[in-house]
């Protein structure tokens, strides 16, 4: 069992599919990087993980649990999270 699995996961923003049928294993102490040109679907796909996108279809697991339908504020809880990159996020936060 993978600590991370996503299964033929689908992401859209309204009409425009943005992921079509990501599968990808993350193993407990392996370091990954997604890498790929703008518009790829890097920041999509981990919007998705975080739980911040709904998934059209497929499914995400994270410690054999299913995460497909969990909020993102309980993923955190489970210990995951995004950490954004710098581009003024500080401004617009209370």
């Amino acid at each position: 069992m993978s600590l991370l699995e996503l299964d033929d996961v689908h992401v859209a923003y309204g009409r425009i599919q943005a992921l079509r049928g990501i599968t990808m294993r993350v193993e407990e102490g392996q370091i990954v990087a997604l890498i790929g040109a703008n518009g790829a679907g890097k920041t999509t796909t981990m919007r998705a993980i975080s739980g911040l996108l709904g998934l059209r279809s497929g499914t995400m697991r994270f410690d054999g649990d299913d995460l497909t339908a969990i909020r993102a504020d309980l993923r955190v809880k489970r210990g995951i999270s995004q950490v954004p990159e710098g581009r003024g996020i500080f401004p617009g936060m209370t």
